[in-house]
């Protein structure tokens, strides 16, 4: 248990290694070169304590330009759509109710002249004094009946 010397023996520790990972690089965008003219100019600025700070001049951005709106809004174009439509129902509806109408009325002259025709016909037909035409003639003559008796 203890050594000869009398001392304790030295406990062993795990011993751990930490490697560093190594940082990749960064990728860096070519450079692309610059037109003489598109280089923005420096400004220096002096603060109020007497530094002076330089640095090139950032423009504010400037916002998309909107797209011109249309003189009439479509909700007004569709309102006039829906009205043109509805005029062309509206005139549709007319021409049929003209047509059903006129249709009526013919029916009506027409059933009117059948009726003039055919009572036409059948009052010749009743009123005809053209001779006998083989139907049973009855002489209907002036009868007297007195007390429940018929004189003849």
């Amino acid at each position: 248990m203890f050594p000869e010397n009398g001392h304790h023996a030295p406990t062993e520790r795990a011993v751990e290694v930490h490697h560093p990972t190594p940082i990749t690089p960064a990728v860096t965008a070519p450079l692309v070169p610059v037109q003489p003219g598109t280089i923005p100019t420096v400004a220096s600025i002096v603060l109020p304590d007497g530094r002076i700070v330089t640095g090139y001049a950032v423009e504010a951005a400037k916002p998309e330009p909107v797209a011109a709106k249309p003189v009439v809004s479509r909700a007004a174009v569709n309102v006039a759509l829906g009205g043109v439509g509805f005029l062309a129902v509206c005139g549709g509806l007319l021409l049929l109710t003209t047509f059903i109408t006129a249709l009526a009325a013919l029916i009506t002259q027409l059933i009117t002249l059948a009726t003039v025709v055919f009572g036409g016909w059948i009052a010749v037909q009743v009123f005809s004094a053209g001779g006998d035409k083989g139907g049973t003639t009855v002489n209907i003559r002036k009868a007297v009946i007195k007390r429940n008796k018929f004189y003849g």
